[in-house]
């Protein structure tokens, strides 16, 4: 009887273990990843240090936490200018990239993309007592735009400009206020959000020059990383948040 008993035991043992060997691995999606991700905090709206908090905040850092959160991605954000954010990027030295970071071609051979989450374009911005400058192919002279950003790409089209770059956007509207270039020529929601707050000094010229879509770079061969980010941004969208921080961020 005992040894019957003992027989049991261990085939009921023997069956759990089996059934434990099959059942299938929990999601990916719900799997805890912890990431780093780049983003240059010099360009507000989308991404900035707060001076009261020291914290980086902006419209892509509240898009990037919601995926996260979604996706159960934990994040470190590394600050790192624009320029050595996509060689970082193209090196795998971080996993992910979110500054307001357009996707092109050239930049694809090194790093993958999200699906698009924001439609920006290039604008141009004067003195206020300018009246030479009144579109992009009119830039005469010095102009700054951030150094590796399709403004920079813009600028350098023009026979007449002359490219100074900048680690920091908020350096050239400094250097343009005080005379020493002749135009600046970023994203729309950076240069009206400088514009507004500088109104007597700096106007925007013409409309909008391009139209780029944002999206959030990912290092290569990183697929299952890409994959639940755009699930993310999949969800985010469908719940309205894209909207939402829109009217946060860009509507001031």
């Amino acid at each position: 009887m005992k040894k019957l008993l003992w027989l049991f035991i261990v085939g009921v043992a023997f069956f759990s273990l089996v059934l434990a060997s099959c059942s299938s691995p929990a999601p990916a999606s719900t799997a805890n990843m912890k990431i780093t991700v780049a983003t240059d905090a010099t360009w507000a709206p989308f991404e900035y240090v707060d001076e009261q908090t020291k914290q980086i905040v902006g419209f892509d850092i509240d898009v990037f936490d919601a995926i996260a959160k979604n996706q159960n991605l934990g994040i470190t954000y590394k600050n790192v200018a624009f320029d050595p954010l996509l060689a970082g990027m193209a090196q795998g030295m971080y996993d992910a990239a979110i500054s307001s970071i357009t996707i092109k071609e050239d930049r694809k051979k090194n790093m993958l993309f999200s699906d698009p989450y924001f439609v920006a374009g290039q604008m141009v911005v004067v003195k206020i007592d300018n009246t030479k400058i009144t579109e992009m192919s009119k830039i005469e002279g010095p102009a700054g735009a951030q150094t590796g950003t399709t403004g920079a790409d813009e600028i350098q089209k023009i026979k007449a400009a002359t490219l100074k770059p900048y680690d920091d956007i908020g350096l050239a509207f400094q250097d343009l206020m005080n005379g020493q270039i002749n135009a600046v020529v970023c994203d729309n929601p950076v240069a009206l959000q400088y514009v507004a707050k500088n109104s007597t000094k700096i106007k925007s010229v013409g409309g909008l020059y391009t139209t780029e879509d944002y999206g959030i770079a990912v290092a290569k061969g990183k697929t299952d990383l890409l994959n639940r980010i755009n699930a993310g941004l999949k969800a985010v969208k469908s719940q309205g948040l894209i909207d939402q921080l829109s009217k946060k961020w860009l509507e001031k």
